[in-house]
């Protein structure tokens, strides 16, 4: 990936019509898989989308749109399996990540909307897989060879992080079961709610073009990621096999702060930030980009939806 690579940018000068639904049906849906695999991302800009009018245009984009069931990030549903994005506290960066990336299934493409952008910062930056893979040192690598184990403790509705009801999108513990034992899981029932074990790969290869891309939450998954003050908390008051989400690698052995910080440091590092303004629509390939969100001041909202494989 060049280092003056950035999300293919279209607009109305580009399409030669102001009309994008109209434009992406002309397009056809393979054609549009085929112009995002190559270009990874597409920044859709000029066309006025709205409140109102975005929801066709994401059944262009992301058709057979998938809930957020099992995302560990908090978002409000806003009907229609579109969310806004990411609700973490303002003045944080987030780190980059593939959406799901620690789940047995995910999105193969998101689409974001911005309504309104932010008075300052609050960029969303996006980044090559293979580039944060081949970023790495080699003893990183080497060290999640093996996979990387997933530890959630969900509360029943009074405690740290999301509870499961929130995470699964359901109070039915059946349908939680059924979900969990297909995605290969461990779990188990306590007295305040319920406790999730996910061995999963550390890296993946995109269908289509079979570029081996880093794709895991470990660094957001572990202490250190939350930065100094909040991992100290964290420490102090629970046992890190408690915490609301952990991380070990394959093995059950804890992951060093090191190659957290080497992981988040060099995924950013190596980004691309797309800028929003308002009406702009951003499509990225989940396997090949990882995104993120660097911080913002003032009032920020934008929605995402995630789809499958194509219709």
């Amino acid at each position: 990936m060049n280092g003056d690579w950035r999300p293919h940018e279209i607009t109305v000068e580009e399409t030669g019509t102001p009309d994008l639904v109209g434009w992406l049906d002309d397009l056809g849906p393979d054609k549009l898989t085929t112009l995002l695999t190559e270009r990874r991302g597409l920044v859709f800009r000029g066309f006025g989308v709205t409140p109102g009018s975005v929801g066709a245009v994401f059944d262009r984009l992301v058709p057979d749109r998938l809930a957020y069931v099992h995302g560990n990030s908090p978002r409000t549903r806003v009907g229609g399996n579109v969310y806004t994005s990411t609700e973490y506290p303002q003045q944080y960066t987030i780190s980059m990540h593939n959406e799901l990336s620690y789940a047995h299934r995910w999105p193969t493409r998101l689409a974001f909307y911005c309504e309104k952008a932010a008075e300052r910062g609050g960029a969303t930056p996006v980044v090559d897989g293979e580039r944060w893979l081949a970023s790495l040192d080699p003893q990183v690598r080497e060290a999640f060879a093996g996979g990387v184990r997933y530890v959630q403790n969900l509360h029943d509705g009074f405690g740290f992080g999301k509870s499961w009801q929130d995470t699964f999108e359901t109070a039915d513990r059946g349908v939680v079961e059924d979900f969990l034992r297909e995605s290969g899981a461990e779990w188990e029932w306590g007295p305040d709610g319920l406790r999730v074990v996910q061995l999963r790969p550390a890296t993946t290869r995109h269908p289509v073009t079979g570029a081996e891309v880093w794709f895991n939450q470990a660094d957001q998954w572990h202490p250190a990621g939350l930065g100094d003050e909040t991992s100290a908390e964290l420490y102090d008051i629970l046992p890190p096999e408690e915490f609301p989400q952990y991380v070990t690698f394959a093995d059950g052995t804890p992951v060093p702060d090191s190659h957290v910080e080497q992981i988040q440091e060099r995924g950013l590092a190596a980004a691309v930030d797309v800028d929003w303004r308002d009406g702009d629509v951003l499509l990225i390939d989940n396997v090949l980009l990882a995104h993120g969100r660097r911080p913002f001041e003032g009032t920020r909202r934008v929605l995402v939806a995630m789809s499958g494989v194509p219709s």
